[in-house]
């Protein structure tokens, strides 16, 4: 697998792969299902022996810190609601990948820096949150909230960061675990544009790989202006050595956008897709892939005697070009790191996919077969992109 480049992922303290928390986990135990996306436990909630719990943690990650520094800038409190709904989606497509999307349970913690976050941010936080289940329920994702946990920690958190716990129950039998085989299409549901349950233009960004985004995008003034905002420890050259501003304008499909509303773009959920594909193909469904950590590569973890081929990818939405060009990364590294155009992929059988297909129209969303699924015997990803072929190896 192609490594990442130590001057400035590692430096920055960050890693696409985790393998050091990978090597942490390793001996426990991994549930019912081991091959399943998230981990799968009895149903210790009730003691039924035919259904099972879901319980899974994630968080909006450094994207908050980009929130913070939107916020200092422009007065706007509305970017918070984005990041309540990154940390909740982040959980919910995890999740989602088990099959599982309805009556799940969330429960927040927020961990603040009190001197700097005041009680206007969480308020924003919270109703943010709010609003995101209320307008689930009405696409048929039935989220609840369940109260949480706002800790002042400023002598661990610099500034803010947002997560949430998601908890559900459901019968074992509905249980998607990933058996990627050989014929299966991979369909990739885009993360760019504007689904119907969107108020505006997604740049696709998603809620991972936002360090590198944040320090390769954005000006060294905002290390001068906000010490609090970046690890005092990375060298200075890779602090905020980009050539933007957050209220700089582009135009993106012939509308105007600031880069921070590009980097910023809430993280969007296919619940509502994927409950209908669930309703009409549940036994077609061979594989779920939630392309967060690993991006196009997170697929690796699932595969057995097979290759993943690529050759079909959506075109690099505007976001990833302008981190790429202004970073100057690696191609490679940068399909490592990020979604790269398509944030779900579904393995599934040529005939699924087409229904598939039909229903991601029907919500805005773009959607198309982007790969498939080869018998080989060393588990491998290989990507055609207009930058060259890529090759990563299972670990």
């Amino acid at each position: 697998m192609p490594t990442q480049n130590s001057s400035k992922y590692d430096q920055r303290g960050v890693s696409a792969s985790k393998t050091d928390v990978h090597e942490a986990i390793h001996g426990l135990d991994k549930g019912l299902y081991p091959e399943a996306f998230c981990k799968i436990l009895p149903d210790v909630a009730a003691g039924d022996p035919g259904y099972c719990n879901l319980l899974h943690a994630d968080t909006a990650g450094t994207k908050a810190v980009l929130a913070y520094l939107y916020w200092r800038e422009t007065n706007d409190l509305s970017v918070w609601a984005g990041i309540a709904q990154d940390a909740i989606v982040m959980n919910l497509d995890d999740i989602a990948c088990t099959g599982c999307t309805d009556n799940i349970l969330l429960s927040n913690t927020i961990a603040r820096n009190r001197r700097l976050i005041p009680g206007a941010v969480l308020k924003a936080l919270i109703e943010g949150a709010a609003e995101f289940v209320a307008k689930m329920r009405r696409w048929g994702i039935n989220l609840h909230l369940a109260g949480g946990e706002t800790a002042d920690v400023g002598d661990l958190v610099r500034t803010i960061d947002v997560g949430f716990t998601a908890f559900a129950r459901m019968p074992r039998a509905k249980i998607i675990v990933n058996a990627i085989q050989p014929g299966d299409v991979v369909v990739g549901l885009a993360s760019f544009g504007q689904a119907v349950y969107e108020e505006q233009y997604n740049s696709g960004i998603g809620s991972n790989g936002l360090t590198a985004a944040r320090h390769d995008v954005l000006k060294k003034t905002y290390a001068e202006q906000y010490p609090e905002s970046y690890d005092p420890a990375i060298p200075p050259d890779l602090v905020y050595c980009g050539h933007y501003q957050l209220t700089e304008t582009l135009n993106v499909e012939d509308k105007p956008t600031t880069i921070g509303q590009l980097l910023l773009s809430p993280t969007r959920t296919y619940a509502p897709v994927l409950r209908l594909f669930f309703e009409r193909h549940r036994p077609d469904v061979h594989g779920l892939i939630h392309c967060t950590g690993g991006g196009q590569t997170k697929v690796l973890k699932f595969l057995h005697n097979v290759r993943v081929v690529k050759d079909n990818l959506f075109e690099v939405p505007p976001v990833f070009q302008l981190i790429q060009a202004s970073g100057q990364t690696a191609w490679a590294e940068m399909y490592q790191v990020f979604n790269m155009g398509h944030r779900m992929e579904v393995y599934t059988s040529p005939q699924a996919a087409k229904s598939l297909l039909d229903i991601a129209e029907d919500f805005g969303i773009r959607a198309q077969v982007v790969g498939r699924v080869e018998a080989c015997s060393k588990p491998c990803v290989e990507l055609h992109t207009p930058f060259g072929t890529f090759h990563y190896i299972a670990d």
